[in-house]
């Protein structure tokens, strides 16, 4: 029986301005994701996964420490456990990208896995953390991740989380293969520039050197507190090929949702032995400090 799983990303323009109250920001972007939630397990999706730090703006753009306040420990924190009775209600499983606190002074980039009985699985935390000018000044607010490339079991389909800029690197998508993932989901803010034409270069890419789909995920709109460049969107699923099976548009909220077979996966594995034909014992180099 083939195994096609209806997946669903969920790409969003920040729903309050960045002055208002933090609580008023996040209740905002909540009821505006809970929505397209809905929207998507109707459309009969068992998959779908949330934008990265979802209930705000890209607020990484200025370094303000007033975005502390929007840190939540996972899983104990209130947004986790709404979703996992949104997970529940709707026989969907959630990735749910979060501001995670850990302790008074250790935060991360989080994605929080959730599965259709509304279970809490596990988490990703962002492993590569830019700091760049202007803009970019995520090492202001998140400490590098620490939990490996853990792949999360629904029984339907192991999936992974990369998380924005860990797109850029492909140690990650490679541990992410190995360690069983069939669908990798990276949920990101990448605005309009440098690195566009990077977005439907890259993870293909890293599709085709694992044999696995790719759910690459983006904000839209112009929003503060960045200014000098707006989210050009274009979430969309790749198959084990490379090729871009659905897409969304540059401009608009919307749930982009794809069919993903995944029996595509062994039939590329078969005919592209990427993994039967690595090197390990030549890749030495590759971890020495």
């Amino acid at each position: 029986m083939p195994r096609v799983i209806r997946c669903s990303l969920i790409q969003a323009s920040n729903a309050a301005p960045p002055d208002r109250p933090l609580a008023e920001i996040k209740q905002a972007m909540i009821d505006k994701h809970l929505g397209y939630i809905e929207s998507a397990a109707k459309a009969g999706s068992k998959i779908v996964c949330l934008q990265e730090i979802f209930y705000g703006p890209y607020f990484c753009a200025e370094q303000n420490t007033r975005w502390y306040d929007s840190t939540e420990p996972v899983p104990d924190g209130p947004t986790v456990r709404l979703m996992q009775d949104v997970a529940r209600k709707h026989s969907i499983a959630l990735i749910v990208p979060v501001y995670e606190i850990e302790q008074e002074g250790i935060y991360y980039n989080t994605a929080a896995v959730i599965a259709p009985d509304g279970s809490y699985l596990g988490k990703y935390r962002k492993t590569h953390i830019p700091h760049v000018a202007p803009g970019f000044w995520e090492k202001f607010y998140f400490r590098p991740g620490n939990l490996g490339f853990p792949v999360f079991d629904l029984g339907f389909a192991k999936i992974g989380v990369y998380i924005c800029y860990d797109r850029h690197f492909p140690e990650g998508a490679r541990a992410l293969g190995l360690n069983g993932a069939e669908i990798v989901f990276n949920p990101s803010a990448t605005v309009a520039g440098l690195s566009e034409y990077l977005w439907k270069l890259e993870q293909p890419a890293h599709a085709v050197a694992n044999g696995y789909f790719i759910a690459a995920l983006n904000r839209v709109g112009t929003e503060a507190p960045w200014n000098i460049g707006h989210f050009y969107g274009s979430s969309y699923f790749c198959d084990p090929r490379g090729c871009i099976i659905a897409e969304g548009s540059r401009d608009k909220d919307e749930v982009v949702t794809a069919d993903l077979d995944l029996d595509k996966i062994a039939e590329a594995r078969k005919t592209w032995q990427f993994y039967r034909d690595r090197r390990p014992d030549m890749y030495g180099d590759l971890v020495k400090a």
